[in-house]
């Protein structure tokens, strides 16, 4: 389920909710041949789309699309309107099998089919729904963005909701022509043609109007000028935030594949997009958006993913925005980047002055001028303890006088931000003070209000209230400051963020790494402040659905500094040379304001110029991932689902998801002493040592062998040991962490460790 923490905010600020199921079984089981079967043709108001897997012919080797998709249309019903017709997607890179248009009944006659092996109902994922380049440390001329010449040749695939051709972000100045191994294609023509930015465009849209891949909700121009966006002088909102506004890695290519309406993602249109990503030539894989935990070999994103990197092709994809409670991650698979949301130090102030005289800082982007400093009477919409009132949702406040009234309302209960404010303007009410429930606690947002207003902490807000229930004549006025850089608590973890540990691979810590995911202002079709004459076009929306093409801009930086360099490498990279302190030098806080832990923040803040320099990687290869599958108890079919290739766990010496060569530890402890290895690889100077520092969890005693790694050369391999065994010491949590770092004269590489006790 999306929150309505995220929700791209068109101009009229009519808003729709995306409230989807999530994804559920892809494939699973061996295959063989097929043969013609007929039945009756049912109407086409019957149909729907079905995943289904299929072997290939037995001792045939299908040479081309021809003829996979004719062997695919064979299981197909025969008749009018069958065959092609029926064919959704015929998918050859990620997948052996298609999608197609089918009626329960005739998906059920196909199991008799010979070579057949399942067959599902489509499914739909959901959405997760600038400064941030320089609260970063990426700066013109200057480093990361230097040496990668700002991610040029590097070409970033990103699944969405489309793309606004048109929109300066996408200009093609001082671009290079796409590289030669790009074989994607532009649906677009006419004024909106691609160019040399945005170098493709499909729609794999299987359920509605078809026509090249525009952007009708904003989701995937935002996403687009986020990862890569150009530089447009001048961008602002409202006037807010006003400054260059610039994707992460600003001459690196887009590829555009449409997989979402306002119906959601299809899983089976996500399947064919990453199947046709691989196909084109993509170096980075960007999604914002899924569903739930599932096994791997039932998540067509993790089964994607898996083909990416085999051909060498990073993948980033949002944790989703379901905290802040734990156990809530989508896209968990080991071989994908993880990402959670932060905050960055922009912060655009709105502030609460109550008649007695206490102030309460809050944040809003419509910040009118016009708008008097003066006190009005102030009222809380869920008095007498009218919970619907309260939330103001659509017509709830239509029996209540609020006319002329500052109208405080709380966040929640399925009620979009913005919509709680038409509600109050709707009634009559001259402006709104939204409060936190207390999940949300300090974790405030700069939303394009659509009357003057300010959304203030959960604690601010029961002050508020409070003030309201002590005082006869409750008075209060709102006045707006506008852009404040440097918050010294940034960055923070964002409420919304979903959390750890990971259900489907619990020996894996997940998420692995947080970015900048509240507040971020990049390109969007419409302008939101009514502005009809600008074509730079901007909006501020918040969600992991942000932080995830942070992330993909970052790997794009580092794959053209690096073009060596595995996903697992890059991966190792970030991870390592995160950070954990905020810029006061405190530890990074979650929206309470206490510590955050290693579930909400994996290894910590994204640092960029570090992860271009990490010293050592921890390196995988798609291959290194069959015993870890193995050890999670597949099957040898559920296997061959995820990795392409027959597989035999009884020949393979499966290994415990720690022993994963992974950049962090997740354990699980009881009496017996856990011991794993690690292999790290030297990719910083020939002749370099690191020695072992080790951040103890409590509870826990942990050993590392050796304690100091001496290299010789560049691209040499070392192994260590590491044990972890109950200390004498009783801790009441179920949950302890703590870290190793190897440090040399010049480099800090670190990994953090969580430990379930039991």
């Amino acid at each position: 389920m999306v929150s309505n923490k995220l929700r791209p905010l068109s101009s009229n600020m009519a808003l729709i909710m995306f409230i989807f199921h999530v994804i559920s079984m892809l494939f699973s089981s061996p295959l063989v041949i097929a043969e013609d079967i007929t039945i009756e043709i049912p109407t086409k108001s019957n149909l729907q789309t079905y995943i289904v897997r299929v072997n290939l012919p037995r001792g045939r080797v299908l040479a081309d699309s021809n003829e996979l998709n004719s062997w695919y249309t064979s299981f197909l019903p025969a008749g009018e309107e069958a065959d092609s017709t029926r064919l959704v997607h015929s998918y050859r890179n990620v997948a052996t099998g298609f999608a197609a248009k089918l009626s329960p009944e005739e998906a059920k006659e196909m199991e008799k089919m010979e070579g057949f092996i399942t067959a599902r109902p489509q499914k739909k994922l959901s959405l997760h729904t600038t400064h941030s380049p320089s609260f970063l440390g990426l700066h013109q001329n200057l480093g990361l963005w230097k040496s990668s010449n700002y991610g040029e040749g590097v070409v970033i695939g990103l699944l969405d909701t489309g793309i606004t051709p048109s929109h300066p972000s996408f200009d093609d100045k001082d671009m290079p022509p796409p590289p030669k191994k790009w074989k994607g294609k532009c649906e677009f023509t006419g004024k909106a043609a691609c160019n040399n930015k945005l170098i493709g465009a499909r729609s794999f849209i299987s359920d509605g109007p078809t026509g090249p891949p525009v952007d009708e909700e904003g989701h995937g121009t935002h996403t687009a000028g986020t990862a890569a966006g150009n530089f447009v002088p001048g961008a602002n909102v409202y006037g807010m935030a006003n400054g260059t506004a610039t994707g992460m890695a600003p001459r690196a290519h887009l590829a555009v594949y449409k997989v979402c309406s306002e119906d959601g993602c299809g899983d089976a249109d996500i399947l064919a997009a990453m199947d046709a990503a691989v196909d084109d030539g993509v170096d980075v894989l960007s999604l914002s958006l899924g569903g739930g935990s599932l096994d791997f070999f039932d998540d067509v994103i993790a089964v994607g993913a898996f083909a990416a990197i085999q051909k060498g092709i990073f993948v980033s994809c949002s944790a989703g925005n379901s905290g802040p409670f734990n156990a809530s991650l989508s896209n968990e698979a080991p071989w994908i980047l993880t990402v959670g949301a932060s905050t960055t130090d922009r912060r655009i102030l709105a502030t609460t002055v109550l008649g007695n005289k206490d102030v309460y800082t809050g944040e809003s982007l419509f910040q009118p001028s016009d708008f008097p400093y003066e006190s009005m009477p102030l009222i809380d919409a869920g008095a007498d303890g009218n919970e619907t009132a309260g939330l103001c949702g659509p017509g709830s406040l239509d029996d209540t006088d609020v006319k002329g009234k500052i109208v405080l309302c709380q966040r929640g209960g399925g009620v979009a931000r913005i919509e709680k404010g038409q509600t109050v303007k709707d009634a009559g009410g001259a402006a709104m003070i939204l409060m936190n429930d207390e999940l949300d606690a300090y974790d405030t947002v700069a939303d394009p209000h659509v009357l003057p207003a300010t959304h203030v902490s959960y604690d601010a807000g029961e002050k508020i209230r409070a003030y309201i229930n002590s005082s006869s004549t409750p008075w209060a006025a709102i006045t707006f400051q506008g852009t404040v850089i440097a918050n010294p608590s940034a960055p923070t973890v964002a409420s919304f963020s979903s959390r750890g540990p990971s259900l489907a691979s619990p020996g894996i810590l997940k998420p692995d790494i947080i970015g900048p995911g509240v507040s971020i202002l990049a390109a969007w079709p419409v302008s939101v402040d009514n502005n009809t004459n600008e074509k730079a076009t901007f909006n501020m929306i918040s969600g992991t659905s942000m932080s995830c093409p942070h992330l993909s801009g970052i790997a794009a930086l580092l794959k053209s500094t690096h073009p060596d360099w595995s996903p697992a490498a890059i991966k190792s990279a970030i991870m390592t040379t995160a950070g954990q302190l905020n810029l006061e030098g405190g530890p990074i806080e979650d929206e309470r304001h206490l510590p955050a832990d290693v579930f909400a923040l994996g290894a910590g803040h994204v640092n960029p110029s570090s992860a271009n320099d990490p010293g050592l990687v921890y390196d995988l290869q798609p291959e290194d991932y069959i015993p870890y599958l193995c050890g999670l108890g597949y099957t040898d079919d559920e296997i061959r689902t995820i990795v392409q290739q027959s597989v035999s766990c009884s020949n393979i010496t499966s290994v415990p998801e720690a022993q994963l060569n992974y950049p962090s530890f997740s354990v699980e402890l009881g009496p017996a002493t856990k011991t794993y290895t690690r292999t790290v690889t030297n990719v910083g100077e020939a002749n370099s040592t690191y020695s072992v520092e080790i951040n103890r969890a409590k509870g826990v005693d942990v050993g590392v062998t050796p304690g100091t790694l001496s290299f010789t050369k560049v691209n040499q391999k070392m192994t260590y040991e590491i044990r972890f065994s109950k200390s004498s010491t009783r801790v009441n949590a179920t949950f302890v962490q703590g870290a190793i770092v190897w440090r040399s004269a010049k480099r800090a590489v670190r990994s953090p460790i969580s430990v379930k006790l039991v």
